[in-house]
């Protein structure tokens, strides 16, 4: 029998869930530099998923329009994992260069841990954030926080997963923003730059480190971060995501497992 295609509403106001914003000055990265790969950016036009009264073809456009730049991201990391992992080998040969050092030192900036000198524990402390996300696990959190792409935020900011900001006229004001709060909804130039300020909210925000322990954890048993079994797990490490807490990463959990069809890796 086929399963029920029942949409799971949003699961927080998007005026009030993530304690997180987003650094505009310290963001150096373009999340559209998809160079020496294959890769092509979302259109910057998404569909209009309001529009689908059809529940499945509404739930496939909304995740076959994001998913390319989920993957573009993690393309990114994947050539920054190589790179780090070449900085460990020049260390055993005691060969590192000063091209490598400077190479350390832009992606110790990128991710909030610059190093005064690399070393194996900056290594393995770089690359704990410097690592992949499941599409299963970025893309709920994208149909959750921007109601499936339907929410305000998503149309008028390009913010696909809630990310705040804290500088005057940097976002949107929430239209329930509580007396005496201060922050925006972060404003994103492009749905692609609204992925690519998730993943590194994600890998670089102390409020997940225990996620990235996770995953670290994960790939150390020799499991695939990119499955949905460790979406699963990682969703753990989101308690801090939301004013919710535990009831928000069940409700990812939930949702992770309704539409499970929809993940490529499984």
């Amino acid at each position: 029998m086929r399963k029920s295609h029942k949409l799971v509403a949003a699961a927080v106001l998007l005026s009030g869930s993530t304690f997180w914003y987003l650094n505009q000055e310290n963001e150096s990265y373009d999340g559209n530099d998809v160079s020496d790969t294959a890769l092509t950016p979302i259109s910057d036009s998404p569909p209009d998923i309001g529009a689908i009264t059809d529940i499945t073809e509404k739930k496939q456009t909304f995740f076959d329009y994001l998913r390319p730049g989920v993957a573009i991201e993690n393309a990114r990391i994947v050539k920054e994992r190589k790179r780090i992992l070449q900085l460990q080998q020049a260390l055993d040969e005691q060969s590192l260069t000063y091209e490598q050092i400077e190479t350390a030192k832009r992606i110790g900036r990128l991710y909030n841990l610059e190093p005064k000198e690399v070393t194996y524990e900056w290594v393995e402390q770089i690359l704990q954030r410097v690592d992949v996300l499941p599409e299963s696990l970025v893309l709920t959190q994208a149909a959750n926080e921007s109601a499936w792409g339907t929410s305000r935020f998503a149309k008028e900011a390009n913010n696909y997963f809630g990310q705040w900001c804290y500088s005057n006229g940097c976002g949107l004001v929430p239209l329930q923003r509580g007396e005496g709060k201060t922050h925006e909804v972060a404003k994103f130039s492009s749905p692609q730059q609204s992925i690519h300020g998730y993943f590194m909210n994600v890998n670089r925000n102390n409020a997940y480190s225990d996620l990235r322990a996770i995953r670290k954890q994960l790939r150390e048993s020799g499991a695939s971060p990119l499955t949905e079994v460790s979406a699963l797990a990682m969703t753990n490490g989101l308690l801090r995501y939301s004013e919710r807490g535990e009831a928000y990463v069940k409700d990812l959990q939930a949702m992770i497992r309704h539409n499970e069809e929809f993940w490529t890796s499984k």
